[in-house]
């Protein structure tokens, strides 16, 4: 028989603390991105009704309400999508060096724009072609890289919104296009 050793209660405590404290930075993101986490509704409708307080006492008392709440979901998935957000996780450094080595093919070549639009389906190809003949315009006249910023962004998103939480995933790059 094994008898599992009963959490102090400085350990609960640290436990519900770290869940107050990701449910306070999950309060802070956007409501669309709260809702695209797909949480339980009661835990859902708190993280947005504590963006409307002002009182510190109300947001205070809200965020324990929060805490509470937290307890009831698993929050490893919640933590691996907030440090995804904030480039924290490997799978965010690898979003980024996917969408540098994106924006390099299309730099070199506007075909590329052709070969990433059949990969994320949701990509603007228009948009994609102008920013990338912009910003190759840019280089060769050697002016700011506004485009070539915006290029990245454009890319980033498309990748970010392939990659989110409750959205399938495109294909994911094959050997060959690895960077």
């Amino acid at each position: 028989m094994s008898f599992e050793e009963p959490l102090s209660k400085t350990q609960r405590k640290r436990d519900m603390e770290s869940l107050q404290d990701l449910g306070t930075a999950l309060s802070q993101l956007s409501p669309e991105r709260i809702r695209e986490l797909k949480l339980p509704e009661g835990l859902e409708r708190a993280l947005l009704e504590v963006k409307t307080f002002k009182s510190h006492g109300a947001v205070r008392r809200q965020m324990q309400y929060i805490g509470k709440l937290m307890r009831e979901v698993d929050p490893a998935p919640l933590q691996a999508y907030l440090d995804r957000l904030q480039g924290r996780s490997r799978e965010a450094t690898a979003q980024l060096h996917l969408a540098e080595h994106w924006r390099d093919r299309m730099l070199e070549s506007v075909d590329a724009v052709d070969d990433f639009a059949a990969r994320y389906r949701e990509a603007d190809r228009q948009q994609l072609r102008q920013l990338s003949l912009g910003a190759q315009r840019e280089r060769e006249l050697q002016k700011p890289p506004r485009q070539f910023r915006a290029l990245f962004r454009a890319i980033s998103q498309i990748l970010e919104a392939a990659a989110s939480p409750g959205t399938e995933t495109s294909d994911t790059e094959t050997d060959a296009d690895a960077p």
